[in-house]
């Protein structure tokens, strides 16, 4: 394969605008922001962002490059096809159908009480009410869910430059990170916010001037033909067996509800300048992962329909190379032009550093004040606060990139990321956002009955063979076990109950003195006036601090049409906790 020259420049130049815009953005949040808010400004952008701004860069989130190249290998891989294809669909409904129909889950469920009760992160309410030890806990699986994506992005870019312009993977991988983790040290959300909205016109762009090109490539059939019946490989449309049901549904169930509890959405939620623009975010993002997913479908499609043998890529197929994972940049760059792959290239890059910078910056952003500030500095100053954000930023881009240089399957590592998520923190918030009464006694057994469920049913990513044996398992040509049964929703729903019962188990011992009040070593039931407690009314800023979550705010970064990004309504949603009755009445 010929290096390519031209490639290099067209990347380079994209580059340089990205870091510009980047930098621009941080500019202007630094000359508007005050320096008693700069670190609530980098957090959640001083939470004045409006909807349009808002919706752009809630989409780019999702719509990463594990999301495009994810989706394109899941419909060209024989046997599984579009059928089988559910990242689209799942995270689609997990921020549109929850306002819709499926249980209303983020816009009225989630994103309303969020960001009306005026969070910073998503770990908040588990510290308002858990405390910073069951905080602590909660942040492991949310730092490594962010972690997995991020490095299964990364690695779909370097899969894809190299395959294009034909330069070393880890180099690629690293430029491409460096990039990233630079606007986003310098800027915080505001840089990640407007790169966004530049980044999501490069992606709907490039892949939609590629697509006419590979399909019109004289060695491809047409897609229609080749979805319901065989030419080259099984028909692309996919379907699902009897016995794979019950598989399809865990992981349908996983993506959408696992695509919930996010601190990169959440942080979306909380910049939003009212508790209704929230709502509506989840609407324009559901929307736009849709519309961005279809490129990617097709080009997976025309990968299905293609004789390679008459191409420059020769025999066998991606499929029998093992390049399945790598079939959108290897359409790019044998089914297209040469300078119409190099837009392809800029689309997956896009992608790629979109939702890169958001994981990286979700996971500084609940370190920083989640761990360090109220968990062991609970007076440090804004400044301090800002520099842990910046140290914590660099740290986590290498740590994304390091294992970006690890990662097998775009889609398997996609599917990790969610799991950690929807087994543990899913349930747990539900529990503490709807269900009154659960206490850190429920949520630690919750946590770690689900952590143990999972991790006994194995996963053949990883190599590591199930210790419980669901019905329906079976063993694989590569002798891995392989679990139909769909143990992920069922350590889910375990965690759930568990939480529950065990909170009004542990509240009925204690108030009905079967217990000791001395036993309550988690300051959770009967110790009310605990440090612990005074941990938790700090979190909130009920007495002592006041509370500039709550506080009005100026719509000042605004792109186009003022009115669009007023804050008329932002707190309208009533909320009748005692910690804000008492900030109201002082």
């Amino acid at each position: 394969m010929a290096f390519h020259v031209e490639g290099l420049v067209a990347i380079i130049v994209f580059y340089l605008a990205i870091l510009a815009v980047g930098i621009w953005a941080a500019w202007k949040t630094k000359n508007t922001s005050s320096e008693g808010d700069r670190s609530e400004a980098i957090i959640v952008g001083g939470r004045d962002i409006g909807l349009l701004v808002g919706g752009f860069t809630m989409t780019a989130t999702w719509v990463g490059g594990g999301y495009i190249n994810g989706t394109a290998e899941a419909v060209y891989v024989p046997d599984y096809g579009l059928a089988w294809a559910q990242a689209p669909i799942g995270y689609s409904l997990s921020l549109i159908l929850g306002k819709e129909r499926l249980k209303l889950i983020v816009a009225f469920f989630f994103a309303k009480p969020m960001r009306s009760k005026g969070y910073v992160t998503m770990l908040d309410p588990f510290q308002q009410l858990y405390g910073k030890r069951m905080g602590g806990l909660l942040f492991i699986p949310a730092l490594m869910g962010e972690m997995f994506w991020a490095a299964a992005i990364f690695s779909a870019l370097g899969a894809t430059i190299s395959v294009i312009i034909d330069i070393n993977v880890n180099i690629s991988v690293i430029v491409s990170a460096l990039i990233a983790t630079m606007y986003t040290l310098v800027g915080g959300l505001y840089s990640v916010a407007y790169t966004d909205v530049v980044q999501l016109f490069c992606i709907f762009l490039g892949l939609w001037i590629s697509v006419p090109f590979a399909m019109s490539h004289p060695a491809v059939t047409d897609i229609g033909l080749t979805a319901v019946h065989q030419v080259y490989q099984a028909p692309w449309l996919g379907s699902i067996n009897s016995l794979d049901i019950y598989t399809w549904l865990d992981n349908f169930f996983l993506l959408t509800l696992g695509g919930i509890p996010w601190q990169a959405y959440f942080q979306r939620v909380l910049s939003s300048s009212s508790a209704t623009y929230a709502q509506v975010l989840s609407f324009l993002a559901a929307f736009g992962c849709l519309v961005m997913a279809i490129p990617a479908v097709l080009i997976g499609a025309i990968g299905a329909s293609t004789a390679w043998n008459q191409t420059e890529y020769g025999i066998p197929d991606p499929k029998s190379k093992k390049e399945a994972d790598m079939i959108l940049p290897i359409v790019l760059q044998y089914l297209c032009p040469v300078y119409i792959s190099f837009f392809g290239l800029g689309a997956v890059s896009a992608a790629v550093m979109s939702s890169a910078d958001s994981s990286i910056l979700s996971a500084s952003s609940m370190f920083a004040r989640n761990i360090y500030q109220l968990s062991f500095r609970q007076n440090a100053s804004d400044r301090e606060i800002v520099w842990v954000m910046r140290i914590t930023v660099l740290l986590f881009g290498a740590s994304a990139t390091a294992m970006a240089l690890l990662a097998s399957s775009v889609y398997g590592l996609w599917y990790l990321s969610s799991d950690l998520v929807y087994i543990i923190i899913f349930p747990q918030l539900l529990c503490v956002l709807f269900i009154k009464g659960t206490n850190t006694y429920g949520a630690i057994a919750g946590y770690l009955f689900g952590l143990v469920l999972r991790i006994t049913g194995g996963e053949p990513y990883l190599y590591l063979q199930p210790l419980i044996f669901y019905p329906g398992w079976y063993q694989d040509d590569n002798n891995l076990y392989i679990q139909r049964f769909p143990f992920k929703t069922l350590a889910m729903l375990t965690s759930f109950f568990t939480n529950v019962i065990v909170s009004y188990l542990a509240k009925y011992l204690f108030e009905s003195g079967t217990l000791p009040p001395k036993l309550d070593f988690l300051d959770a039931v009967v110790a009310r006036y605990s440090r612990e407690h005074m941990d938790k009314a700090t979190l909130v800023k009920s007495d002592n601090i006041v509370l500039n979550e709550l506080a009005p705010v100026n719509p000042r970064h605004s792109l186009t049409l003022s009115s669009t990004f007023t804050n008329k309504e932002a707190f309208n949603y009533v909320d009748s906790s005692p910690e804000l009755s008492n900030t109201e009445d002082n």
